[in-house]
């Protein structure tokens, strides 16, 4: 049983008990279904942490933007070809302090969806990041990237209009400024489309959130040829948040309540944005060379692990 047919079970049984009144034996029930709640959203697969990133009642980027900074202010288009509402970005500040905010934005529902195109961005929302970074380095501005994209737009029109490129453009630009750049992957964090805002000096997750190189799905039919075995892929590809910081590819998890950011949301903006508080306040203090160096050092060291020594086995030492 994954997280979602768990999760349906506990709200039907929760409804059922709340039905029955409010008496001991009901209080003693209600305590048997917490503790099995509790050891039942504990106990979480790489799979069901692709499901739950994926919640459709999983905060947005928007709703973590309206939390932290109250008064951002969003600014639009990529002053080349048209606004990309799959990236929303502005200046805000977060305990008085400004920064320059990119994020991938989800829809609530499907006609949301499909006006910020199931947060996959055309190269246009790229180049409108990018635009807005560059004015943040200008202003010496930290700058907020939000992660939350199944990957970049793969259509006919996003690929003539340079999608490659822009993509490669925002690899290289963040690599290059000297001002702070935190990251937080809060949903699903997609390929290149996601790598385009996450070129930062610290990468934080989510611990439900996922980060990877293609979907399950997608890694299910290339390696097995059957996507219904995405389960099974989403263990072999190390994308959770405990894997990745493992692996030292991010810099820390922002612990989710029980069951998930969706089950209380308030307390997931607040201890995200604790968590980019604590990260700016480290990076402040560095200089615009020692930001660049660190944060180029660090993805350069991305692939590199100890190599495996075949003495003992009589074999060749490489």
């Amino acid at each position: 049983m994954d997280i979602l047919a768990k999760e349906r079970k506990l709200l039907e049984l929760e409804k059922q008990v709340e039905a029955l009144g409010n008496n001991e034996a009901v209080n003693k029930l209600k305590s048997e279904i917490e503790k099995y709640k509790h050891n039942e959203m504990t106990k979480l697969t790489a799979w069901d942490r692709v499901l739950l990133a994926r919640h459709q009642k999983r905060p947005t980027a928007l709703d973590f933007i309206n939390y932290m900074s109250p008064d951002f202010i969003e600014l639009h288009g990529d002053r080349l070809y048209s606004d990309d509402k799959s990236i929303v970005g502005g200046i805000g500040s977060i305990n008085g302090v400004p920064f320059t905010i990119v994020a991938q934005q989800k829809g609530k529902d499907l006609e949301n969806n499909l006006e910020r195109n199931f947060a996959m961005p055309h190269p246009e929302g790229y180049r409108k990041a990018l635009r807005l970074m560059e004015q943040a380095e200008k202003f010496k501005r930290p700058i907020i990237t939000i992660i939350d994209t199944p990957g970049a737009y793969p259509g006919i029109g996003a690929e003539e209009r340079g999608q490659g490129h822009a993509i490669a453009q925002n690899l290289l630009k963040m690599s290059e400024f000297s001002v702070p750049i935190i990251s937080v992957v809060i949903g699903e964090g997609g390929s290149g489309g996601a790598l385009a805002l996450g070129v930062a000096n610290k990468v934080l997750m989510l611990e439900n959130a996922i980060y990877s190189i293609l979907s399950p799905e997608g890694y299910a039919s290339i390696l097995w040829k059957d996507a219904s075995l995405a389960p099974k892929a989403a263990e072999v590809m190390k994308l959770t948040a405990y894997d990745l910081e493992e692996f030292e590819i991010i810099d820390g998890i922002i612990k989710e309540p029980l069951g998930g950011a969706h089950y209380d949301k308030r307390e997931t903006f607040k201890r995200t944005k604790q968590a980019i508080i604590t990260e700016y306040n480290k990076l402040r203090r560095l200089s615009g060379t020692e930001l660049q160096y660190r944060r180029t050092s660090k993805i350069r060291k991305f692939g590199f692990f100890q190599r495996f020594n075949y003495d003992n086995l009589g074999g060749i030492k490489r």
